[in-house]
């Protein structure tokens, strides 16, 4: 299979950017995500994903970095704890596995330069676990993309994990009506394959971590990659991550420049749903 170019590569940002802009026109900021107490108290952890980082919202999938740093202090203040994503896999893999209270999970999709020039800083500072879902197609290629350098950068740093986000972003929906249900199942299988396996080689990591391109997913796209040694994956389902939580389908909640501290708040439920009594 041929390798695809560049070029169509904004149509994932025009995608994103309309997801996030049905999220506000929902009502007020966090009103899309509010969700209601469980009955029992079982232990739940968050997974964030953001896209790009800037001084200013220039779309709706960008986060300003005043608005991130009053995401973290709201955190912080009520006493979250941040945790790899590889710790909640595990934890969901092996029952005597445990998670700090209120644990939350950072993840950062599609690799725009703005991990390294404006993410970054603040991981260093605030030692933050960051798991980034990279589509390698993009890297050193595309003008808005980190380069394989600035990927090993982060990586030394410690704090930076990298994963997959299959090969180029394709929208599975749109490839499956246009492909025989055999050629879509190749060209999920290349997806799959060819990201891990260009990660694996650039970057000497083991990549068994997908996020699914605009959070298409269902049974047998998770087969398929089940096959190609992916132990889980991340949706854009907003919800907690319970422990019955399907690997392959793990829910992040996607953040906006929206969400300032009440939003939040109501986003969370002002921490009643999330952590259980010891």
């Amino acid at each position: 299979m041929q390798r695809r170019r560049s070029s169509w590569l904004p149509r994932g940002v025009r995608a994103m950017a309309a997801l996030a802009c049905a999220l506000q026109i929902a009502g007020a900021a966090g009103a899309a995500y509010e969700v209601a107490p469980d009955a029992g108290c079982e232990p739940r952890v968050a997974i964030l994903v953001y896209h790009r980082f800037s001084a200013t919202a220039d779309d709706s999938m960008t986060v300003r970095v005043t608005t991130f740093e009053s995401q973290l202090a709201f955190f912080r203040e009520h006493g979250y704890r941040f945790v790899p994503l590889d710790n909640v896999v595990r934890w969901i893999e092996n029952a005597s596995t445990t998670l700090p209270d209120k644990s939350v999970a950072l993840t950062v999709d599609d690799g725009h330069r703005s991990v390294y020039e404006a993410l970054r800083p603040i991981v260093l500072r605030e030692r933050l676990p960051v798991t980034l879902f990279i589509y390698p197609s993009a890297i050193s290629n595309a003008s808005y993309a980190l380069t394989w350098d600035q990927l090993r950068d982060l990586q030394r740093t410690g704090f930076f994990d990298v994963q997959s986000h299959t090969y180029w972003h394709p929208n599975f929906n749109t490839e499956r009506r246009r492909r025989s249900a055999d050629d879509f199942r190749q060209f999920a299988r290349f997806q799959f394959a060819h990201s891990r396996q260009r990660l694996e080689a650039e970057l000497g990591t083991r990549v068994d971590t997908l996020a699914w391109p605009f959070g298409i997913y269902d049974d047998g796209l998770m087969a398929l990659a089940g096959e190609d040694r992916y132990i889980a994956g991340v949706t854009l389902d907003p919800h907690f991550v319970e422990r019955h939580a399907r690997l392959l389908a793990l829910p992040r909640f996607l953040m906006i420049d929206a969400y300032g501290p009440a939003a939040l708040a109501r986003l969370f439920g002002d921490d009643k749903t999330h952590a259980c009594p010891r």
